[in-house]
């Protein structure tokens, strides 16, 4: 912002200096010119009257016109067949601003009176230094005050530029100050404002997620444990105790994947990831949409290399999977394939249906549905991406495939053949 001032006020100043200063050149250069020529002109006139009665009495050479004349000037006297009578002064180079006064005298004789241009411009210039060392003066003076001026102005919107990147950094104790300018005032204001709401905001969200933390866990605990003891009553048949013991891992991972989500919404580092078995991890991710794909009409497959594992954060990476195939069983059709390929310095899985691709650009931005949308499930999905340090896309073709890309860091996928 200093920069733009200082190039607006140096603009101002010699544009200011240059529509006083070139017209009144231009004036005092006619003006210095016009002096000489009525000087030249009055001592033509003197001296038309002076040689006349001079040569009636005593004569004129050229030591007597020679001692008439000023510096740079030269005197022509010619009789009436224009042959040189008398001459003084010195041989004057021709020049475009040569000024030249001719008086007629007695008897059909001329005289001719001429000053240097190079004189007359030389006079020129000594009346114009004045002029441009003011205006050099006045300029520099002029900058030094707009160079004051502008780190003046700029300092506080310098000051407001640091508060807003120590906003963007996640601090809002901003020290409000006062400035003179009423538009950094507002701004200060604002920005000191917005601190103290986006502060209450980010506490409101604390003091939810310990809620949330608190409310949820202590029914799924109560849940897990009713069906724990389920499963050792005797009088529980055996397919029964199956089933509970299986709804009891779903209840395990319900639990992990809310501490997952709350952590991720306190702005918590997830842990390390822990190496995984690829195959059976995409089987068991299919098994638990099994059933209701088979209520639909529709089926399930998983298409990965044997004996191919990765270390990853399986519980986040869990999650996207289900976002997805909900998202296909739901929005697709025809058959939905699971698919784990290693593509050198990532792990690309992906979830896959025979449905035709989505037009809308905004699939992973939060919304308000009408029920026929993806809602936010989507948009959490793709942020689980990124906070384990991957991306998710909906890859470009007819039908609909989403991509998630692991990188290297998180694990290069070697072949247990080697083990």
């Amino acid at each position: 912002m200093r920069e733009r001032l200082l190039v607006a006020f140096g603009t101002l100043i010699l544009v200011i200096v240059a529509l006083y200063g070139i017209p009144r050149a231009y004036l005092l250069a006619d003006g210095v010119e016009q002096v000489q020529s009525d000087q030249l002109n009055h001592s033509a006139d003197f001296l038309a009257e002076l040689i006349p009665e001079r040569a009636s009495t005593q004569g004129v050479d050229q030591e007597y016109l020679a001692g008439l004349l000023e510096e740079s000037e030269r005197i022509e006297h010619l009789d009436a067949e224009g042959e040189l009578i008398v001459e003084a002064g010195e041989q004057l180079p021709e020049h475009g601003s040569d000024i030249v006064a001719t008086r007629e005298l007695p008897q059909g004789q001329e005289l001719i009176l001429t000053r240097s241009g190079l004189h007359v411009q030389d006079s020129i210039a000594d009346a114009l230094t004045p002029v441009v060392v003011i205006g050099v003066g006045l300029t520099l003076s002029a900058g030094i005050v707009c160079l004051v001026m502008a780190r003046k102005l700029s300092r506080p919107f310098q000051d407001l530029a640091a508060a807003a990147r120590q906003l963007g950094s996640g601090r809002f104790d901003l020290e409000e100050r006062d400035y003179k300018l009423p538009e950094a005032q507002a701004i200060g204001s604002a920005l000191t404002n917005s601190a103290r709401q986006l502060e209450q905001l980010l506490e409101h969200e604390r003091e939810f997620a310990a809620n949330a933390s608190h409310q949820l866990r202590t029914p799924i605990t109560a849940l897990r444990l009713e069906l724990e003891d389920l499963t050792y009553w005797p009088e529980t048949p055996p397919a029964v105790s199956a089933q509970l013991t299986h709804s009891l891992g779903e209840l395990d991972r319900l639990s992990a994947a809310v501490t997952e989500l709350l952590e991720l919404a306190r702005g918590q580092r997830l842990g390390d990831g822990h190496a995984v078995d690829l195959p059976e991890l995409l089987q068991d991710y299919a098994s638990r949409w099994t059933r209701l794909a088979g209520e639909r009409g529709r089926a399930l497959a998983v298409t990965v290399p044997e004996e191919l594992t990765a270390v990853i954060h399986e519980g986040p990476v869990a999650q996207i999977f289900d976002v997805l195939i909900e998202n296909a069983l739901t929005h697709g059709s025809g058959t939905v394939e699971l698919r784990a390929e290693d593509a050198g310095t990532h792990l690309r899985l992906s979830v896959a249906n025979e449905g035709p691709r989505p037009e809308r650009t905004d699939l992973f931005e939060r919304r308000v549905t009408q029920g026929s949308g993806e809602g936010i499930g989507l948009a959490v999905a793709s942020e689980l991406a990124t906070a384990v340090g991957g991306t998710l896309r909906l890859e470009s073709g007819p039908t609909t495939r989403f991509v998630l890309m692991l990188p290297q860091a998180q694990g290069r996928i070697p072949t247990t053949s080697g083990i």
